[in-house]
This record gives C-alpha cells, sequence and structure tokens, in this order.
C-alpha cells in the first residue's frame, strides 16, 4: 500500500537536506497541534521501517498557561506505539521584573527548555514542526521587520550547542496537513492563552495568500527561489 503524500514529501526533505544520519538520538518537540502531530505519526511510521537506524523521543513542553497532551491524542500516540513526555517550564515565573509576557518570550523559553532536554539526555537533533508556509511567512517578516533575508532552515547546526535542529516540513504546505490531519482524525490544540499576540504574523499570512493568490506552485516557486540565489542581480 502506497504511503500519504505528506510522508513523500518528508522524505524528499530529509533525502534533499540529509536531516537524518545513522546513529541519530531525535527528539521531537509535540504542541498538541496538528503539525507536530504529523511528524510524530511520521517518525512512529518510519520506525517500523526495515532501514531504521536512528532513535526518537517525544517531548511536549507544559507550562502554566498551556494545557499538557490532550488524553485523546495521547492515545492516538499510543496507537502509534509511542508516547509523549511531558517536561514543565515556569514560564511565568521567569519573567523579569517590568518585563511584559509575550509570546515571544514564553517561545523562548520552551525553545530553551527542549535545548536543554536534548544535551542533557544526548539528543544530537531536535524535530520542529515548522512547515513552508511558516517559513515563507518568517521571511517576509524578517524582509519587512529586519531588513533580512533571513528564514527558518531546514537543517540548523548551532554553534553554540551540541544540537541541530531539523524542519522535516519544509517541503508540506499547512493546506496539505490539513488535508492529513482531517482524514486522519487528529485532535489538535493550538494556544490560546491571554498572551497571544500574533497580528504581525497573521497579518504575513494574509500578504502571503495574496502575494500567490494561494497557489500552492507559486509558494514552491517563492521557497525554491531561496535555494536559487544568483548575487551578480542583488545589491
Amino acid at each position: 500500500m502506497s504511503q500519504p503524500l505528506i510522508f513523500s514529501l518528508i522524505d524528499k526533505a530529509i533525502f534533499d537536506y540529509d536531516l537524518i544520519k545513522n546513529g541519530d538520538k531525535i527528539l521531537i518537540a509535540a504542541s498538541g497541534g496538528k503539525d507536530s502531530t504529523v511528524l510524530v505519526e511520521y517518525f512512529s511510521n518510519r520506525l517500523r521501517r526495515p532501514t531504521c537506524n536512528f532513535s526518537i523521543e517525544i517531548v511536549h513542553i507544559e507550562t502554566e498557561i498551556t494545557k499538557p497532551i490532550n488524553p485523546e491524542l495521547a492515545s492516538l500516540f499510543s496507537s502509534w506505539n509511542v508516547e509523549a513526555k511531558n517536561v514543565k517550564v515556569d514560564v511565568l515565573g521567569r519573567l523579569k521584573e517590568g518585563h511584559k509576557m509575550s509570546c515571544y518570550w514564553c517561545s523562548t523559553q520552551r525553545r530553551t527548555e527542549l535545548l536543554n532536554y536534548a544535551i542533557q539526555h544526548g539528543f544530537n537533533k531536535i524535530a520542529l514542526g515548522h512547515h513552508m508556509d511558516d517559513i515563507l511567512e518568517t521571511l517576509l517578516m524578517n524582509m519587512l521587520e529586519k531588513a533580512e533575508l533571513t528564514t527558518m532552515p531546514p537543517l540548523l547546526n548551532y554553534e553554540k550547542y551540541p544540537v541541530s535542529i531539523i524542519r522535516p516540513l519544509c517541503y508540506v504546505q499547512e493546506s496539505t496537513i490539513i488535508e492529513h490531519a482531517k482524514k486522519s482524525g487528529y485532535i489538535s490544540e493550538t494556544c490560546t492563552c491571554d498572551y497571544f499576540e500574533n497580528g504581525f504574523r497573521k497579518q504575513t499570512r494574509k500578504l502571503l495568500e495574496e502575494l500567490t493568490d494561494g497557489d500552492s506552485v507559486k509558494k514552491e516557486h517563492l521557497f525554491n527561489s531561496l535555494k536559487n540565489i544568483d548575487p551578480t542581480y542583488l545589491p
């Protein structure tokens, strides 16, 4: 039986960017949303392949303002023969006096805990659920706000840490994930805390849709342009 399209796209990304090597210990960050759930499903499926030569662990970073993994989602993970470990973080308690709570602060603290956990337990890679739309939105945001031509790369090797970040969903568009999640019956939860601030990303998401007319081919062209840079025609 053929595998889902989304798995084939992930396979291609892993091959093109050499995201997995023999003996890798990969920590998968599971937020409870559809994107990271796709990663968990993919990796749990890949573990059953005869050529599997790496190991995984799934971690959910729980804070005072985010929920633990939904019991129905935990049950789904169990049906894939995997489970998510909860790691609690005191995000509000770490906030310095005079500073305002924000999504940026929360995500920074959760990322720090992922890095700490990975280093302490001997993982050399962390898999995140950022898809093509996330990468393109970040590209536009950085261009408009920071005047930088930067975004989230499929493979990021930290200079200060013995850990790399991989984004196996880089070839997968959000519409593909939504369609797959519906077919698979995912339980998907996103952050709805009182500190949620995503105005600029929402604007950029709308801008991306207007720029591409929601056309998946145009989004692919935008993504591929990042790999086809001709400095001769740049300032």
